[in-house]
């Protein structure tokens, strides 16, 4: 009886030490993480949040993953209440991943109406990329999503595109996205300028264009899309609009 009483211990106390995917559990929160990836140099990752259109339950992490990046976390805390960079309070959470733009940007999916703290990881060769703490809003900021922007089309296959703030103005900064009709990205650009002009980076404060994109054909379709992101990386005002080339 005593022997089986030590081996369901023993048992209990493993399961209980290993994470859902049958991994020993070697850290808790992100302080640990950090802490045990203290040889790798640390660098960002570029993340922001929304809500769905539709769902305000439903918030969407997005994140840029450096291509060969692994070992993608996300990472929450349980209420707004703390510090948000004390990293003790962030706690791993395994929400589904989506493809974003073919997966040139990718996204958590969150299903909860509680606001909080999150932010995301991920590694590269030689170093641990951590985002700046992101505040979810979708109850009491939800993002608006509209079709509004002008397309100025004097310069032939070079479209400028403005636009103004939405219901909420704490937007510190504009994620200016065109892809092709098959949502390919084509340039990635922040500017803190209403207004973005392809593929014309004067006004470019950050690019996450790959390579140099390829020029507009007339008559084809694009898309333009737009994210307003304030100073705590949420998203105040989405923007969506397609658009023939001239």
């Amino acid at each position: 009886m005593k022997k089986r009483f030590i081996f369901t211990l023993i048992t209990v106390l493993f399961l209980t030490a290993c994470s859902d995917k049958g991994e020993p559990a070697l850290y808790n929160n992100l302080e640990t993480y950090v802490e045990l990836n203290s040889t790798l140099e640390l660098d960002e990752v570029i993340a922001c949040a929304a809500s769905d259109k539709t769902n305000n339950n439903i918030s969407y992490i997005f994140y840029y993953p450096i291509p060969g990046a692994t070992d993608i976390q996300y990472f929450e805390t349980t209420t707004l209440e703390v510090n948000p960079n004390d990293f003790s309070q962030y706690f791993p959470i395994d929400y589904q991943q989506e493809p974003v733009f073919n997966g040139y940007l990718e996204r958590f999916v969150r299903d909860s109406d509680k606001e909080v703290w999150s932010i995301v990881t991920y590694i590269t060769n030689g170093k641990l990329h951590k985002s700046n703490p992101i505040r979810l809003k979708h109850q009491t900021k939800p993002t608006e999503w509209t079709s509004n922007v002008n397309i100025d089309f004097t310069e032939s296959t070079m479209p400028k595109f403005s636009w103004e703030d939405g219901t909420i103005k704490e937007n510190a900064i504009y994620f200016e996205v065109i892809s092709d009709e098959d949502n390919n990205l084509l340039s990635g650009t922040y500017t803190y300028d209403k207004w973005f002009q392809y593929y014309n980076l004067s006004n470019t404060v950050l690019n996450v264009t790959r390579t140099t994109p390829p020029n507009l054909i007339v008559n084809n379709e694009y898309n333009f899309t737009l994210m307003a992101v304030s100073e705590d990386n949420w998203v105040n005002l989405v923007i969506q609009k397609t658009f023939t080339a001239e």
